[in-house]
């Protein structure tokens, strides 16, 4: 009787302090209201005009007559860009050097929300301290075609993933008062003829593939800014896109924040504005050319737009600005700090992959060992810039040669050779190698390997070979590595291949030829030691693939079905919702290796998944047990991975969807009791005849594994 009277307490207590929050909060928001509508008022239209469009290449808005300061935006995902001058030179100041922080598809790799969170805090404290009003990332547009450039800015394949790391590096950023800029909004799949091609795509797979992760970050998330693709949806820019801006973001989804165009991704003055967006960023001046400058101050005039649409804008502006830069207890802000090396250096040690490792060469037995060589221009080489686009003008970088000099310099002998060279111009939209292998390079490094008694070799690509602006041309591995691969694995069996990129290459010979295979990525401030901990086993490899890397590129949906890179500027996304591994797990096409797969130095053992439940209402949480055990003598990190399978469903469904996972540290020979949790709602599909979310009544498969590929345990439940 007692603890239910204790309970009771406890529950009137919570609600108490539900209602509490709920009110204080109600009272916040009423008080923002309150003052920018007596802002609005004091504003004339041409100073409301003059905050919906750019002043400078990453400034906008502001107005010294009422103390509204100026919007400032930087760029992201990698860390805080350094202050750059009219015409993008940098300012040179002393004072703006940052973290470097690993690349998007490497915080996927980590499958870890709570790693996420600390990038979007610890960039958002950089951000701060630079009085950054708007921090553009996360970005974590779809991986659809593995050649996309842009591939290592985002996160994965899967839309679920995606979602839960995009909510908590929002979280992260804005815990800052810093708004976070998701992007890009949407269907930004390919860099070739972005700023011009047309995407036609079916409502189903718009809403179950392409827009969760947006609307995760808009509803749990709470993003205050959003940005508009380059491209066109049906015809229609994004920037100017009524159903995508309006309809979806600021009706269904309730959106309270600042749509922010893409740079130079404006295409008209009444469309746009009347079509959902809110500010016009560009790099060049004169910026009273823009279209939401003096182009925009005629329409309101000539009576085409609104001023009550011009006060929603400007409105939004001041919404956001009073939650940043006009806000209340602003925190204080922190540059390149040790913690943020330490966030770096947590990302990077659990987003390495292990690939293969047949020979047991890792993690290196350093006892036994008395000279390294070291192969390779990624060995030596960093990535904090490079490409068109986003870069960091980084405090340090530890290459990965630095690491392993850190740890292993003062008892083994490290020799070093060059082996290729990673100089790379583009031209135009697409990439390819420029040149092949050098033949003198490769002599000095297969001398090098037969003079030691291990061989590290680091291959891959590099910042300026994966580029914004331009795609691959195919998978191929570039500089002639693959030369360099055969000619030093030849010269000495015990090589460990380490390939470094943010996408898929063709590895299928490394993978067929070699041992020891592993992973890595443009792995921010911390990468050389992050890479040398994993080697040496002090960190066991924890990281599972974001992707999936096909075994030819013609497997991939969109160059099976050639819906890659369209013609005529048009795209035709004929694959549907079978994007990624549900392609290639529904169509049976086996792939070079699937999504979420990665080794360990140990072994993880499943058994006895159960739920709390066999029967479900679509009300209800499907909570899902299971058991792993770690059989091995290393400690370790497992993701567990929960997928659901429809059989003789009343639409086209994908072989398995993932639908939840949790990463679990788990000491040798023992075992976790790992709990997922699915609410019913999520097995929801897009009927295209209701335009609504249907659970569908049946039975559907519980499907428990280490990847999307290796099941280890199912059950079957009923939804009623």
């Amino acid at each position: 009787m007692k603890t239910k009277i204790y309970r009771y307490i406890l529950c009137g207590l919570f609600a108490v302090t539900a209602l509490n929050y709920a009110s204080a909060q109600t009272k916040a928001d009423n008080a923002i209201d309150a003052q920018i509508n007596s802002i609005i008022q004091k504003l004339t239209l041409e100073e409301k005009i003059n905050m919906l469009h750019a002043s400078g290449v990453f400034t906008a808005g502001g107005c010294k007559r009422l103390d509204i300061p100026v919007l400032k935006t930087d760029d992201g995902p990698l860390g805080v860009r350094e202050e750059v001058k009219e015409g993008w030179g940098s300012a040179n100041l002393t004072t703006d050097s940052a973290t470097f922080f690993p690349n998007g598809s490497a915080l996927a790799a980590t499958w870890n929300p709570e790693l996420a969170y600390r990038y979007g805090h610890d960039m958002g404290e950089e951000a701060r301290a630079r009085n950054i009003t708007v921090m553009l990332a996360p970005a974590f547009n779809i991986c659809r075609n593995p050649l996309c450039g842009r591939t290592y800015e985002y996160y994965s394949e899967d839309p679920f993933l995606n979602a839960k790391l995009a909510v908590q590096s929002v979280q992260g950023i804005q815990s800052q008062h810093v708004a976070a800029c998701v992007k890009h909004f949407a269907v930004n799949n390919q860099e070739i003829n972005r700023g011009s091609v047309s995407v036609d795509i079916s409502e189903r797979a718009l809403r179950e593939i392409y827009l969760p992760a947006f609307k995760a970050s808009i509803i749990e998330g709470n993003a205050w800014t959003i940005m508009s693709a380059y491209n066109k949806i049906r015809d229609v820019y994004c920037s100017e896109n009524d159903y995508l801006l309006n309809k979806i973001l600021k009706g269904e989804w309730g959106f309270k924040g600042i749509v922010i165009s893409d740079w130079g991704g404006v295409h008209s003055t009444v469309a746009a504005a009347k079509n959902g967006l809110d500010l016009e960023m560009g790099s060049n001046p004169p910026y009273n050319t823009y279209y939401f400058a003096d182009k925009l101050l005629d329409s309101v005039k000539a009576g085409k737009v609104s001023v009550k649409l011009i006060d929603d804008k400007a409105r939004r502006i001041l919404w956001v600005q009073l939650h940043t830069n006009m806000s209340q207890n602003q925190p204080e802000g922190k540059m390149s700090t040790p913690d943020h090396g330490q966030t770096a250096y947590a990302i990077a040690s659990e987003s390495i992959v292990l690939l293969k490792n047949e020979k047991n060469l890792l993690p290196l037995n350093t006892s036994d060992i008395k000279s390294i060589a070291v192969i390779g221009d990624n060995a030596t080489r960093t990535f904090h810039l490079g490409g068109f686009g986003a870069g960091v003008k980084a405090r340090y970088e530890i290459t990965a040669l630095a690491g392993l000099q850190n740890r292993l310099g003062k008892t083994i002998d490290i020799k070093y050779a060059q082996g290729y060279t990673g100089d790379y111009k583009a031209h135009g939209q697409v990439n390819s190698p420029s040149h092949g292998p050098d033949t003198a390079l490769i002599a000095q490094a297969v001398a090098t390997a037969k003079s030691t008694d291990v061989a590290i070799l680091f291959i891959g690509g590099n910042r300026d070979f994966e580029s914004e602006s331009r795609d691959r041309k195919d998978l191929s591995l570039p500089f002639g590595e693959q030369t360099l691969v055969d000619a030093v694995t030849a010269a000495n069996p015990n090589t460990i291949v380490v390939v470094v990129g943010g996408a898929p290459y063709d590895i299928g010979q490394i993978k067929k030829n070699n041992s020891t295979i592993v992973w890595s990525w443009y792995n921010g401030s911390e990468n050389g030691n992050a890479l040398a901990d994993v080697l040496i086993g002090k960190i066991n490899p924890s990281g599972k693939m974001p992707f999936t890397f096909p075994a030819d590129l013609k497997d991939s949906p969109s160059e099976a079905l050639n819906a890659y890179p369209g013609e005529n500027l048009k795209v035709d996304y004929k694959e549907g919702i079978l994007v990624g591994y549900r392609w290639f797990d529904t169509k049976k096409i086996e792939p070079l290796y699937c999504f979420g797969y990665g080794l360990s130095y140990t072994d993880y053992n499943y058994s006895d998944l159960a739920t709390n439940q066999k029967s479900y209402k679509a009300s209800d949480v499907i909570t899902t047990t299971i058991k792993v055990k770690n059989t091995g003598k290393y400690a370790g990190k497992e993701t567990v991975q929960l997928y659901v399978s429809k059989d003789g469903s009343a639409v086209e469904r994908a072989d398995k969807e993932l639908k939840a996972f949790t990463k679990v540290n788990i000491p040798a020979g023992e075992t976790a009791s790992v709990t997922l949790s699915i609410p019913v709602k999520d097995l929801a599909y897009y009927n295209e005849k209701s335009n609504s979310w249907v659970v569908e009544p049946g039975k559907y498969k519980l499907l428990a594994g280490k990847s999307s590929r290796d099941i280890a345990q199912s059950g079957t439940i009923t939804v009623e």
